[in-house]
């Protein structure tokens, strides 16, 4: 392995889709780093991503929600790290048995994923904590896994009305230690981006 790749600070601009998965034996080698991203449908999971990446086209963002089945892998200039979009849930029109097999299946990855280093999770900042949401938080809790919060659609709110949001949410998850970063997010305005970018790259990079 090149001495001077695995050196390399991690630039989110070069991330490039590298292959998708239904299961974890059709994942990449768990090897490296990989950070996982994970919301409920249409929570502005896709367009964080690529706001993050700075590209507009990386994940694919649908006007139906829970449209990505599938765990989605995206390679960047660091060898050997990784960028991870795992299913949507919520609103997909899919049947009881697909989505148990779907839940499956994110488990065994989240579960059995040893290269993986945090979670992002996404969130609408006007919608924020929901079942899912507050299921993925104990998940990372129990795992001792690092979580970082994106309250997205930031923008759909007041500056006043978002901090608020922000206080609520905190406050709620005060006594978690998994959770490492809570940041105001969107998409549109790029709030938060650099923010979340320092984040990752440290995890990324932790030896």
């Amino acid at each position: 392995m090149d001495p001077d790749l695995t050196q390399k600070s991690v630039s989110f601009n070069s991330a490039r889709f590298l292959i998708s998965a239904s299961r974890l034996n059709e994942c990449p080698p768990d090897s490296g780093a990989e950070i996982a991203f994970a919301g409920r449908s249409n929570a502005g999971k896709s367009s964080a991503l690529n706001a993050i990446t700075a590209n507009g086209k990386l994940a694919r963002t649908s006007k139906t929600p829970g449209r990505t089945r599938l765990i989605n892998f995206f390679s960047l200039n660091r060898e050997d790290c990784r960028l991870v979009d795992l299913p949507g849930y919520g609103y997909a029109k899919v049947s009881r048995d697909m989505k148990d097999d779907w839940q499956q299946h994110l488990g065994h990855y989240l579960n059995d994923r040893r290269c993986l280093r945090g979670l992002v999770l996404v969130m609408d900042i006007r919608h924020p904590l929901t079942d899912f949401d507050q299921m993925m938080v104990e998940w990372c809790e129990h795992n001792r896994l690092p979580l970082m919060i994106l309250a997205t659609k930031a923008d759909k709110l007041k500056f006043g009305q978002a901090k608020t949001a922000m206080l609520g949410i905190a406050k709620k998850l005060q006594d978690f230690q998994c959770l490492e970063h809570l940041i105001m997010f969107s998409a549109t305005s790029k709030r938060g981006v650099d923010e979340c970018r320092e984040a990752l790259n440290d995890w990324l990079t932790a030896p």
